[in-house]
């Protein structure tokens, strides 16, 4: 995959074509931070409602999570007749520089996620999960895989939870996120990028951290608050 992605958004198929690599956008978004996105979207797009639910928080304060939604939908459910098959086929669809994102319908019981989906989606070329519930947890750090997570629990899902389809848009919190749009996480939260405007957005938020490294310097020259506001800084 190159800079070309398809994806269903409900009404049909969609072509997305980026003036550089999934590869090299996915790296240039890991040397953000999320806040530099957040304002693109806020100020400069009108988006107000792009950030995952706060709860959602990295397995360590390090990782960061880029690349292009994988969406999954399941929910709490006793019935297992083709869970286990179902599962099966979401893994075998999963794409090179994707995140695999979980709408779990609110479950805080059952673990989503552990040390053999790790290792699947990580020869699939996965970047990372969101997802409600872990096990394995240490094994999931062995394999430095990005998770980010609501809550640790040791009860597998098969039996207490399902998932019912993947690859459709989902609803987390309050974002609706579309297969293919991008996801960006770090240690101040996750955020989705409609993957339309990824590339401009991109480039925006670097633009801001770039403006940001002067403001920075003026505060450390010694200028007043008020001094670097009227050179055109912020706080």
């Amino acid at each position: 995959m190159n800079n070309n992605l398809y994806h269903e958004n409900g009404k049909g198929k969609h072509l997305v074509e980026y003036p550089i690599s999934i590869a090299e956008m996915r790296e240039r978004y890991l040397k953000l931070y999320t806040g530099a996105v957040n304002d693109v979207l806020r100020f400069q797009h009108n988006m107000h409602t792009t950030s995952l639910p706060s709860v959602f928080a990295p397995l360590r304060e390090e990782m960061k999570i880029a690349g292009m939604a994988f969406t999954v939908k399941g929910g709490p459910d006793i019935t297992t007749d083709g869970e286990m098959e179902t599962r099966a086929l979401m893994l075998e669809s999963l794409h090179a520089d994707s995140v695999v994102v979980w709408d779990c319908t609110g479950d805080t019981v059952t673990s989503q996620w552990g040390e053999v989906m790790t290792m699947a989606a990580m020869r699939a070329g996965c970047r990372g999960a969101i997802v409600n519930g872990i096990r394995d947890t240490m094994s999931i750090l062995e394999q430095q895989f990005p998770v980010f997570y609501k809550y640790k629990a040791n009860t597998g899902m098969f039996g207490r939870f399902r998932m019912y389809y993947y690859q459709k848009p989902i609803l987390m919190g309050e974002v609706v996120i579309q297969p293919g749009d991008w996801i960006f996480g770090d240690i101040d939260g996750v955020i989705s990028i409609p993957q339309s405007i990824a590339y401009e957005v991109l480039i925006a938020a670097e633009q801001i951290i770039h403006k940001e490294q002067g403001i920075k310097e003026m505060v450390e020259s010694g200028l007043k608050p008020t001094e670097v506001v009227a050179k055109g800084g912020y706080f």
